[in-house]
């Protein structure tokens, strides 16, 4: 009885020292899927910051090209007034050219009377 005893009490001790082992890789586990689950959360994180980084961005390309819009719009416009100036020009130029005209007649009527 004393040795069926001490066996049982030796099958007990392996028993709980497998139990022990089992326990402690059963926390180092835990501790690898909490360091895992941190890791994710900071990827996810990162991730978010990204995609904020993306939308400030396409943000700033819709601006800029609005820009463009308006520079090309504004160009545009100056080209139609600086036509516009140089057709004034030619006709002021014209009348300038019809006026001295009339007055060098005017200036002979009188100097011939």
């Amino acid at each position: 009885i004393a040795a069926k005893a001490q066996e049982i009490q030796q099958a007990t001790g392996m028993a709980v020292r497998s139990i022990e082992g089992i326990s402690g890789t059963i926390t180092k586990m835990n501790e690898i899927a909490a360091t895992v689950a941190a890791a994710v959360e900071q990827q996810q994180a990162a991730t978010s910051d990204i995609a904020g980084n993306v939308v400030q961005a396409a943000q700033g390309t819709a601006e800029v090209s609005s820009n463009i819009g308006g520079v090309t719009q504004a160009a545009g416009e100056t080209g139609a007034a600086a036509t516009q100036v140089m057709g004034a020009a030619g006709s002021l130029a014209r009348e300038a050219e019809t006026l001295r005209g009339e007055v060098q007649s005017f200036l002979r009527t009188v100097r011939a009377a």
